[in-house]
Formats: structure tokens, C-alpha cells, sequence
């Protein structure tokens, strides 16, 4: 059959869709020269007509035509509705296999919807009129032959960075005109959502693009038409002769439209062109949020999650305990079905339907009471995913009963069941928005559509700091205190106290992260030290911002306030400060899941984390690492527990930190040698005392800088300081600035001292000629000799030891195993740290003890030497040039 022919056959049809639909796929085989199911498939096993299919909205449902791994095909009559058509392909696709294709038609129109996963979804459309055309028979004969070259080739990705791209451009303009933030965020999600709404069906007939159109021509104009478009959405309505739906749900109750000059509207008529159906919640509102703002969230330590590592949280802590629950509901139910098919009689028969409905029903409340906490949800990238995997199950559970013959019901798992909390105001309203946008295209993607108002308020999306919070101030009962022990207890009442969580089933998310001086930094030493106060005795002043967020959730679970927990953090929670929370969640309760040191890139910086999963120590199933163990310590190793090694007091007085300078009292080499070169000073006091070779971190990973430092000592006098002219003359002019109206009074008021002076570090190697030393943080684990009057900084770790005999036990392959499991790291550079890698490492004698004369102690010794040697002789040979050095110290 040729085109025309087709055509003309066609559109003199009058039959319904009951008795023409078989007839009219027999001549779409015969126009696209493909064999009819009956010639390919005479049994029917991959390629049919009528393949059975559980509807979720009726017990059987039944694809007109089924072809696996290429398509599903749902006739429909003469005029009628094709996304009803759809939405019964949609609602069970399951059972078809998810073919590639979903395929609608009223016999004189054809769609062809595309459903590839992880690919912006296309719909292809073929009418009579258009049939010939070369493109129409294109697409014709690869939905028989070859599906796959009608995938999209735009990503749901792509559209999603795209889509924050433009936001983001429009964002900028807002900014620079000084809009307010908040409110040009709010305006910005409003246009957002029209977009979302237009391409998913819940806008008409392009009534939003249209606008643009109009307005692209008449910029001046495009303030009045899309105030009186949100107005409408706000109550329901209509615009430009279209009836526009209730949406409101909190994000219209509020309207306020900002100007755009002529190329931010060309923008978002640009935006109107993208397929905005398919972006992805669960990235969406984590990039929208960083294109307004892309240093604000980075600044608090909240990174961008990509949906594998949410699926790591949410797969293991939520969805595992319930589909547990779900095997032995399904087990019941499945039997109850058997005792029905078997029973005798019509009552008997009722009888045991009405336990299986009632048992599914059972469940399906359960599931819709589930509450999902994230404590610093951010845009609802994690919400999203949990609500996500939610729905998916209830449609499991709602098929499963259809397959027994239970009347369904629509999803009742919704966006109320998410509880979050964030203190910042554009990324709660991101995280409402961005959940409503996911669960609608849930519910529209699957067949369920949509009910008037569209959206709903989210309040359970708390703006609210989740680890503190402040208490109303000198509280007097109403008409006056009564009793003057009233008025004291209002007095003295904390000023800051404990938030409180909500109840919740599961706790997950990705708390920020902030470590060291960097939470000081960004938060503020009033809210670091208030924090401190508040969680005294529960975590450690250094640990991770993450921690506590660790903590309070441990404590829910201990309370009984949630079952289980899964948390992001980084992989320094592994050792040091950090560790004490886990350790007290291993206390009262355990440890489930854990990745223990994950790669992640965030703006093409190596970050590194760890993923853990904990509960009441009701679960045990047990993995690490995605395989299972029998225990999970508090380290995030599943081998032998050393997190409890105690401090030998043998090992105390030996390992140090260097000094810490805050503010540059480092010089090269030409200004040290300008000072010592001086004639003594007017007191006859040499520059000599004060001007030190210093080294860092960096003498040590690389080859030697030849760094000076200007050195006052432990105590010395100001006026004293002032006798060594031209050191003095250095910092005062250098340092002083930058020290005067610091927060910590020894570096305002002693500025032209160091910061941290270590005067028991410099009293340890006062006596030696040389000393050990090794950088905290670096990639391998290396131990150099320093002359005793080199001056070292924070970042070096020395040993008060002149012997080769402790140089090689430092250096050996145990003590190198040790340091790396009970130190922390930066990155992917392992951190070493005195109290835990060295005060716990059993040496093979206490230090000052060894037998000198002992065989083994001599061959270390010995060994250590050569290392020494070898090692001096490859960084540094005799008569090699500058250059050679260099790319040898690289290599």
C-alpha cells in the first residue's frame, strides 16, 4: 500500500475505533513494508494484538497493538480524547516492558510518544494530510524497524543545566537593578512554573508561550499581560480567552511582576522553547539555586548532590525497610488471591476479597503516613527522590491489587509527607516549588493527571535553623509574674536552646560542610560559640558543622522520634573530633551503611565523602562499601575495631605541632639576609636572634623554599622587640595591621608575636641538633631530618628524636598503615595527626627505653640511613642543575 492509497481509504472511513483498529495497523504495516503480527508472530509472544496489561484504574487492561522492545499502540475513536489514550499506555507500561514508544491514535491522527529513559520526551505526530510526507513516512518506518533512532537526542540533564542557565541570566539582570532578592526569586519561580505548566498540560493551548511572543515584540506590554496571567492561576480564571486553572498553593497567592528589557524577555522566549515537562527535580533546584547566587550556597558549605549519591541515602535508610514490609504484605495478599480463586461458593469468594482489599489497604495508608525529614533540605533534591521512589512503590502495591481484581484508587503518597528545614528563605520556596514540579510530572508521566487547585501549600518546609534556636528573652507569664522566682527563671533563661526536629520516619540529606576555621568564617563567632554551648557535652568544639547534624539525628532515633537515618558528610568524619559522633551513635544504636571515602567533584575540585546509614541497631543487614559485612566501626571500616585505641602516656612529649604566625612574618631569603647582614643594633643586639630559617609543609612535599622567619620567641617584650630595628620595623609595618582588632587578644595585643608559639615544642628540640618532621596533610606519608634551628610552622608535625632508630620506625610500612586509619584527611591527601596516629601507635619499646646495642634496633637504624641516603641522593646529586632538580622533586 502506497501512501496515497492509505490516505485516500482513510479519509473515507466512518467506522469506530472497535471495528476499524486492527484493520487500520494491518495497512500501516502494509505502508511501512513491515510483516503483521500474525506473519512475524503467530503465537503472539513478542509482537500482538490485544496484550494483556494490569490497568491501575480497572482489574485488566489491553494494548491494542504490543510490539516488544518498539512500541505499544492504543487506538482511540473518530475525535476523541488521545492523552486519555495515553494515560492508559502511561499506567501500565510497566507490564508492556516499557517499549520505546507509546503510540496514540484516533485513525486520522497519529503520536508517537517517545520513552527512553534519561532523554527529554518527544512526541512525534502523523496525520492523514501529512501521511506522505517523507518525514511522516520516516518516522513510520523506524517506529517498526528501528526505534532507536527517534530517541531525543537532548539529555534531561542538558535541559535542566539550560534551563538554570537562562534563570540565572535573568536573575543577573534583576540583580543589577537592584530588585530585591527575595522578592525577584519568588517572581522568577512564578515564571518558572508557567513554563513547567504550559508543556505539561496544565496551561492551554500554549497560552504562555503565546504571551511571550507578544510581548517579545512589545517588551513594554509584558509587565501588564503577565501580572494578569498570574492573577489568574492565583484564583482560577481566564486569559486571553482561555480558562486558566486554580493553581495558587502559596507560590501565586502574591504577585509581583518585574520589568525585563527587551533581551531578558528574548531570553525567556527562548526558555518557552525547551521541553520544560522534562526537566529533573531532583538537580533542578540545586543548579537554579547556585545560577541566582552561585557563591552563596558553596559559602555554607552546601554542595551539589547528583542524584546517584541521593539514591545511595535513599534506597538503603527509606525505601529498604519498606519493601520488606511490602514482601510480606504482598506474600498475604497473594495467598488471600489463591484462597479466592479456590473458594466455593460467591460469599466465601467476597469473603476473602475483602480481606485482600483490606490488607492492601492497610499498606497503602501506612505508606501514605510515611514521613520523610531532611534537616538541611536546601532546593529538595533529596525530598524529591524519596517522594519519587514512594510513588513508585504505592503504584506497585495499587497494580498488584488490580491484578487481584481490587477496584484502585488514586496515589495518596504526596508532597506532605516531605518535612524539611533551611534557614535561607530563596532555597525553602525552591525546595516547595521544585517537590510540586516532581510529583506533578509523577503523577501526570504515570496516568493519574491532575485536580484543581494544582498546587497546595508546603509548610512542612520549615524556614528554621536546625541546630539552634533563639529563645524569646525575660518570658513573664501573662498579667505578670506572680512569684519573684518567676521573674528570676525569666532572667536567666538561655538565650539560645536545642531546635527541636519533627517527628519523622527516616532522616536523610546532605548537611553542610564546614570544618576548622572555615565554620568561624562563615558563621560567625557568636553563632560558633553559642553553638558550642549548646551541644557542650555532645560534640567535639573541632569537629565537622556536619556533626551535629549527625548527632541531633542519632538523638530522634534514641528518642524514638525516627527509625532510621542516612547522612552525607565529608570523609574527615572518619577520625579525629569528627569521629566522637559516630562513636556515640555505635553507643546507642549501630551503623548499617556506610561508604567510607567516596570521590566527589564539585566545580572540578576533589572532594571526598562519606556516606552513613544508622539506626537503633535494629537493622542486621549490614554493608560497606556496597558489600556485605558483619560490623561497620566507627571509623567506616568493616576489620579490626582500633577507633577505641587509648593514648599511651609512653608516647606523650615527643610529637608537636610547629608554630602558627597569623600574619606574614615569613620573609625570603634576600630580606633575611639584608637583616643579618646589619651591624649590630644601637643596643649591640644581633638580628641574628630573631631571624630564623622557618620551613612549612611545603619544604617537605617539594624541594626546600630557603623561607625566613622573623621570631620574638615565647614572651619577649614589646620594648625589647623594638631594640631589633629593622626586623621590628618589618612587622610593625607587615603584621601589625593585620593583627590589631582580631578577636583573639594575644594576637591584638602581642601582634609582633607569633600567633601560636608552641613553647613546649621549642623546648622539646632546644637540646637537639635535628629533629623529625612531616607535613599534616599530604598525599604520601614522608618524614624528613630538620636542622634544630630551623623554626617549623602549623602544617609540620615534628618528633622531639635525633636517632636513626626512631626515623625508621617512623618511616615503616606499620606505622604507615596505622597513621592512615586512625588520621583523617583533606580531599584525597590523608592528614596526619599526633594524638590519634602517634600517642596511640604501640612502639616495639617505650620511647627513651630502646636497647641501643639490641641487634634489631641497630638494623633499623641502619636502615634508615640508607633510606636517608638514597633518598638525599635522588632529590639532590652532586653537579645537578636547577632545572633537573626541579622535575625531580615533581616526579
Amino acid at each position: 500500500m502506497n501512501p496515497i492509497e492509505f490516505q485516500k481509504k482513510w479519509l473515507a472511513n466512518t467506522r469506530k475505533e472497535r471495528t476499524a483498529a486492527q484493520e487500520h495497523f494491518l495497512d500501516l504495516c502494509a505502508l511501512v513494508n513491515h510483516p503483521t503480527p500474525t506473519d512475524l508472530d503467530p503465537t503472539g509472544e513478542f509482537f500482538t494484538f490485544e496484550k494483556g496489561a494490569s490497568k491501575l484504574r480497572g482489574s485488566q487492561g489491553w494494548a491494542d497493538v504490543w510490539y516488544r522492545g518498539r512500541f505499544a499502540l492504543e487506538y482511540k475513536g473518530l475525535g476523541k480524547d488521545l492523552k486519555a489514550a495515553y494515560d492508559q499506555l502511561a499506567q501500565y507500561r510497566e507490564d508492556l516492558e516499557n517499549p520505546p514508544l507509546l503510540i496514540v491514535s484516533d485513525l486520522n491522527r497519529i503520536e508517537l510518544h517517545t520513552n527512553f529513559t534519561g532523554t527529554v520526551k518527544h512526541i512525534y505526530e502523523v496525520s492523514l494530510s501529512t501521511i506522505a510526507d517523507p518525514e511522516s513516512l520516516r518516522v513510520l518506518t523506524a517506529a517498526f524497524f528501528d526505534p532507536e533512532s527517534l530517541k531525543p537526542t537532548q539529555t534531561v540533564r542538558a535541559v535542566t543545566e539550560a534551563a538554570s542557565r537562562h534563570f540565572g541570566a535573568l536573575a543577573s539582570g534583576l540583580r543589577s537593578r537592584g530588585a530585591d532578592p527575595r522578592e525577584a526569586a519568588h517572581f522568577l519561580m512564578q515564571l518558572l512554573f508557567c513554563l513547567f505548566a504550559e508543556d505539561i498540560g496544565i496551561l492551554p493551548n500554549r497560552v504562555f508561550s503565546k504571551l511571550l511572543d507578544f510581548v517579545a515584540k512589545y517588551p513594554a506590554r509584558f509587565e501588564h499581560h503577565v501580572r494578569e496571567l498570574l492573577n489568574a492561576m492565583a484564583t482560577g480564571g481566564e486569559f486571553n480567552m482561555e480558562i486558566v486553572p486554580h493553581v495558587n498553593g502559596g507560590l501565586f497567592s502574591r504577585v509581583q511582576v518585574f520589568e525585563l528589557t527587551a533581551a531578558e524577555i528574548a531570553i525567556l522566549a527562548e526558555s518557552a522553547r525547551m521541553d520544560w515537562s522534562s526537566i529533573e527535580p531532583a538537580i533542578f533546584g540545586t543548579l537554579f539555586e547556585r545560577s541566582l547566587d552561585p557563591a552563596k550556597r558553596a559559602q555554607l558549605g552546601a554542595h551539589y548532590t547528583g542524584r546517584g549519591d541521593i539514591e545511595r541515602v535513599v534506597d538503603p535508610v527509606v525505601m529498604t525497610p519498606l519493601r520488606r514490609k511490602w514482601d510480606v504484605v504482598r506474600a498475604s495478599m497473594d495467598a488471600l488471591r489463591q484462597q479466592a480463586e479456590q473458594a466455593l461458593t460467591a460469599q466465601s469468594r467476597r469473603t476473602v476479597q475483602a480481606k485482600l482489599a483490606t490488607t492492601q489497604s492497610a499498606f497503602l495508608q501506612k505508606l501514605a503516613a510515611v514521613k520523610v525529614l531532611d534537616p538541611a533540605c536546601g532546593s529538595g533534591n533529596f525530598l524529591y527522590v524519596a517522594l519519587e521512589r514512594l510513588l513508585a512503590l504505592e503504584k506497585e502495591v495499587i497494580k498488584h491489587g488490580a491484578e487481584a481484581g481490587l477496584s484502585t484508587r488514586m496515589p495518596g503518597v504526596g508532597p506532605g509527607q516531605l518535612l524539611g528545614m533551611e534557614i535561607d528563605p530563596l532555597a525553602r520556596e525552591l525546595a516547595q516549588v521544585a517537590i510540586w514540579i516532581g510529583y506533578l510530572q509523577w503523577m501526570i508521566g504515570n496516568g493519574f493527571g491532575w485536580k484543581e487547585p494544582v498546587l497546595e501549600p508546603l509548610e512542612t518546609i520549615r524556614l528554621q535553623d536546625a541546630l539552634i534556636t533563639e529563645t524569646p528573652s525575660n518570658v513573664i507569664p501573662p498579667g505578670g509574674a506572680s512569684r519573684p522566682e518567676e521573674s528570676l527563671a525569666a532572667a536567666t533563661q538561655p538565650r539560645f536552646t536545642e531546635t527541636p526536629w519533627p517527628k519523622a520516619d527516616y532522616i536523610i540529606g546532605n548537611p553542610p560542610f564546614l570544618g576548622g576555621n572555615k565554620v568561624r568564617q562563615e558563621l560567625g563567632d557568636e553563632y560558633i560559640e553559642t553553638l558550642f554551648q549548646v551541644y557542650n557535652t555532645r560534640v567535639p568544639g573541632f569537629a565537622d558543622l556536619c556533626c551535629y547534624f549527625f548527632e541531633k539525628a542519632r538523638a530522634q532515633i534514641e528518642a524514638t522520634d525516627a527509625n532510621r537515618a542516612g547522612l552525607l558528610a565529608t570523609n574527615s568524619i572518619r577520625g579525629g573530633a569528627s569521629r566522637e559522633v559516630l562513636k556515640r551513635i555505635k553507643r546507642s544504636g549501630d551503623i548499617y551503611m556506610a561508604w567510607s571515602d567516596e570521590p566527589w567533584i564539585l566545580d572540578g575540585a576533589a572532594v571526598r565523602i562519606s556516606i552513613v546509614g544508622f539506626d537503633d541497631g535494629a537493622e542486621s543487614v549490614k554493608m560497606l562499601n556496597g558489600f556485605p559485612v558483619l560490623d561497620i566501626n566507627a571509623d567506616l571500616t568493616g576489620d579490626t575495631d582500633v577507633t577505641d585505641a587509648h593514648n599511651l602516656h609512653e608516647n606523650h612529649g615527643i610529637g608537636f605541632f610547629g608554630t602558627t604566625m597569623k600574619g606574614p612574618f615569613d620573609i625570603d631569603n634576600e630580606v633575611a639576609q639584608s637583616m643579618l647582614n646589619q651591624p649590630p643594633n644601637p643596643n649591640g643586639r644581633l638580628n641574628t636572634d630573631i631571624v630564623k630559617r622557618f620551613a612549612n609543609g611545603f619544604d617537605i612535599v617539594r624541594r626546600p623554599q630557603n623561607r625566613w622567619i622573623i621570631d620574638f620567641g615565647v614572651d619577649m617584650p614589646l620594648e625589647q622587640a623594638a631594640l631589633y630595628e629593622k626586623p621590628f620595623e618589618y612587622v610593625e609595618t607587615n603584621v601589625r595591621p593585620l593583627r590589631i582588632g582580631h578577636r583573639e587578644s594575644v594576637q591584638a595585643n602581642k601582634w609582633w608575636l607569633l600567633a601560636r608559639h608552641s613553647p613546649e615544642m621549642r623546648n622539646a628540640i632546644e637540646p637537639l641538633e635535628r629533629y623529625i618532621d612531616t607535613a599534616r596533610v599530604a598525599k604520601y606519608r614522608l618524614f624528613m631530618w630538620m636542622g634544630a634551628d630551623v623554626l617549623p610552622d602549623g602544617q609540620i608535625i615534628l618528633f622531639a628524636r635525633e636517632d636513626d632508630y626512631f626515623f625508621g620506625v617512623l618511616h615503616s610500612r606499620v606505622h604507615e598503615m596505622w597513621s592512615l586509619r586512625m588520621g583523617t584527611s583533606l580531599e584525597d591527601r590523608p592528614r596526619y595527626k599526633v594524638t590519634t596516629c602517634f600517642e596511640t601507635f604501640p612502639l616495639p619499646w617505650p620511647p627513651g627505653s630502646e636497647p641501643v646495642d639490641d641487634p634489631r634496633v641497630v638494623a633499623i637504624g641502619e636502615a634508615a640511613v640508607r633510606l636517608d641516603d638514597l633518598r638525599r641522593n635522588w632529590l639532590d646529586p652532586e653537579g645537578a642543575t636547577g632545572t633537573e632538580l626541579k622535575k625531580r622533586t615533581l616526579t
